[in-house]
């Protein structure tokens, strides 16, 4: 019998209408109202900061994190090519320039090719740093903590603070990720860096439908990213404004979703992890089939990463995915490296080689909070169809 079973949805519960009830009833449904403020505490509360500010997008939050970090027109930010593009775009809507970096086995940027493109590739002039390619001054670097797993902060902090670096944390799919040893034992992923975002789209761990969250442990960075996402104003009467700002505050209606969601995160942790441990148990023993671990410390296991290698299991990646797909079973390959789309395709790539190799053979399967241990076992049932 045939079943639908998404890669990754929603777990939405009731407890949610009552929320969404009093929105509607009291008419704050749009960009005030009290769950929004609630939901911005209960995120704060949950990753040990003093504070956090909630936008529209996780994609607002990165736009707004890297304003407020001072990044100009024409200055270079470091991120990895292998990530979703939203990652990247907010890069270009400050006139600003990617390079793109190579990532470790766990997905994150590689830190022994950003500490080698630094030290060999750039010059520190009067304590900037310049890109002797470009001649460009180089700015930040964005940490993404891609599907969930940790990237090395020890290493990546102690090179910004060489090199005079602001260091802005894609935490958008990490939330709930910490460290368990080290320098940052106990500190959650997006707290480490100068700013830190998180997301709240559907497919995220935790959802308000669309949303993100911005945090800091630096005040005046938090209190300049609220100024500017509610288009800068400086007398709510007269309608003064004194920068450019723009309209990314979240709405009163998504925050509701999301005082809801953020008291499960743990149980929906728990359900990844064990989902995850189930699958690797199941494909265990067929070859040419591989789940790729994920990095050490506590890790949400948002997204679960399926090696493919064709010569063994008989089968493509891309011939398993539309198979499966046929079948009912959503599944995707990881992004179309960066560094290759159109928009980006003349920007500087450094020493770029795993993230090509996981562009070819690296497939995401279903890993929603809501799947079964029947549902686990069907998907590796119809896995198994196509080994050759």
């Amino acid at each position: 019998m045939r079943k639908e079973i998404p890669l990754s949805v929603p777990n939405l519960k009731s407890d949610i209408i009552s929320n969404l009830e009093e929105c509607i009833e009291s008419g704050w449904v749009s960009t005030g109202g009290r769950f929004i403020s609630e939901l911005e505490s209960k995120i704060a509360d949950y990753v040990q900061v003093p504070e956090a500010v909630s936008t529209q997008s996780g994609t607002a939050g990165l736009h707004l994190a890297l304003k407020v970090l001072g990044v100009q027109p024409g200055d270079e930010v470091i991120v990895p090519t292998l990530t979703f593009v939203a990652a990247v775009n907010p890069i270009s809507y400050l006139g600003a320039y990617p390079v793109f970096m190579d990532c470790n086995e766990f997905f994150c940027i590689d830190t022994e090719k950003l500490e080698d493109f630094l030290h060999n590739e750039c010059n520190s002039v009067d304590g900037m740093l310049y890109n002797r390619k470009t001649g460009r001054k180089v700015a930040a670097i964005i940490p993404v903590h891609v599907f969930g797993n940790l990237c090395d902060m020890e290493r990546i902090m102690a090179l910004s603070t060489r090199y005079n670096l602001k260091v802005l944390e894609d935490a958008t799919e990490a939330l709930g990720s910490y460290y368990t040893s080290g320098k940052y034992k106990g500190k959650y992923a997006g707290t480490i860096g100068d700013m830190g975002v998180y997301s709240f789209n559907a497919n995220k761990i935790i959802t308000t439908g669309g949303g993100g969250m911005v945090v800091s442990n630096h005040k005046s960075y938090l209190d300049h990213t609220r100024y500017l996402g509610i288009q800068a104003k400086d007398d709510t009467l007269y309608f003064v404004h004194n920068e450019v700002g723009y309209n990314y505050r979240m709405l009163n209606i998504q925050a509701a979703m999301g005082v809801s969601q953020i008291d499960q995160l743990e149980e929906f942790i728990r359900v990844k992890i064990r989902n995850f441990e189930l699958y690797s148990k199941l494909l265990h023993d067929v070859n040419g089939l591989k789940m790729l671990p994920f990095s050490a410390g506590r890790v949400n296991h948002w997204f679960y990463a399926l090696a493919v290698d064709k010569e063994i299991f008989g089968c493509s990646r891309n011939e398993l995915m539309h198979g499966l797909i046929e079948k009912g079973i959503q599944c995707r390959p990881v992004w179309k490296l960066i560094h290759t789309l159109k928009p980006y395709e003349k920007c500087q790539g450094y020493k770029i080689s795993r993230a090509m190799e996981f562009e070819e053979g690296v497939l995401n399967i279903p890993c929603s909070t809501n799947i079964t241990e029947e549902d686990v076992r069907y998907v590796v049932k119809e896995i198994e169809q196509f080994k050759r």
